[in-house]
């Protein structure tokens, strides 16, 4: 038997809301760690990694480890129908091949329940590995959303150029060219307002707007976004929520060549 169970939908439905245009089926895989979900774009050109860990829920039980073949496209729409501070119950028994989802109220008055038909997936789990990043630059997770949207307006591909104390976010079409630079945050209040530039050694990387700006629909999730780079791997675009886990989305950088495509 899996229970879970979460005060608010609302995390749920924005999750659901960050990875849904890049994946059609996944496979939630159940474990006394919690839940997770790892897969492959339609186009097999991003990876997306979600991580929701077992003590950011209010009930937690994982009888024996499950994968739960899901369509997306079926899961965000019934989660569509609770409210954000329904509280929301999914479960699943060990053999069964339905994912109940349960909504109540706050004042327990409404209550409803949706019960989707589970798909039988044989998605292959990528192995991750461990990766030391020549920069991580820290930011507001809106700052971010707005540059790629911005840069969109101008091209399809952004060009990374990370020095110490700043980034440059650039690109270039058949209109012009625009460059977006960001400087190191001296003083903040708040230092998830902070933008913060780690270096190891200078990066200048291209990268298609358009995987960017589906990694934004994270956004409402965290207030700061995290980006990591290296020569000749994926980068790392990570969002945290708050006391429950992570999504993360990854993505290789263009080759030269590519550029002008």
């Amino acid at each position: 038997m899996f229970e879970a169970q979460l005060p608010r939908a609302q995390v749920l439905k924005q999750t659901m809301d960050a990875i849904k245009d890049l994946i059609k089926e996944a496979v939630w895989d159940v474990s006394s760690q919690g839940l997770s979900l790892q897969s492959m774009d339609s186009s097999h050109v991003s990876l997306v990694q979600v991580t929701l860990k077992t003590e950011g829920f209010e009930l937690f039980r994982c009888d024996k480890n499950l994968a739960l073949g899901v369509n997306m496209d079926t899961m965000q729409k019934l989660l569509k129908c609770a409210n954000n501070d329904d509280n929301v119950k999914l479960t699943a028994d060990d053999n069964g091949d339905l994912l109940t989802m349960a909504f109540e109220s706050p004042n327990g008055e409404v209550t409803s329940e949706y019960e989707m038909k589970l798909m039988d997936l044989d998605i292959e789990q990528l192995g991750i590995p461990e990766q030391e990043y020549s920069c991580t630059i820290k930011m507001p997770s809106k700052e971010f959303q707005g540059i790629c949207r911005d840069l969109q307006n101008i091209g399809e591909n952004v060009r990374l150029t990370v020095v110490k104390g700043g980034v440059d976010f650039s690109a270039q079409g058949d209109i012009g060219h625009a460059k977006i630079h960001l400087t190191e945050s001296a003083t903040v209040d708040d230092e998830m307002d902070a933008i913060t530039v780690d270096i190891q050694e200078p990066v200048n990387l291209n990268f298609a707007l358009r995987y960017l700006n589906f990694f934004t629909k994270a956004t409402p999730l965290s207030r700061q976004v995290t980006i990591q780079i290296s020569p000749d791997v994926p980068m790392v675009v990570g969002y945290e929520i708050e006391g429950l886990g992570h999504v993360k989305y990854f993505l290789a950088p263009k080759i030269e060549n590519e550029d002008d495509e």
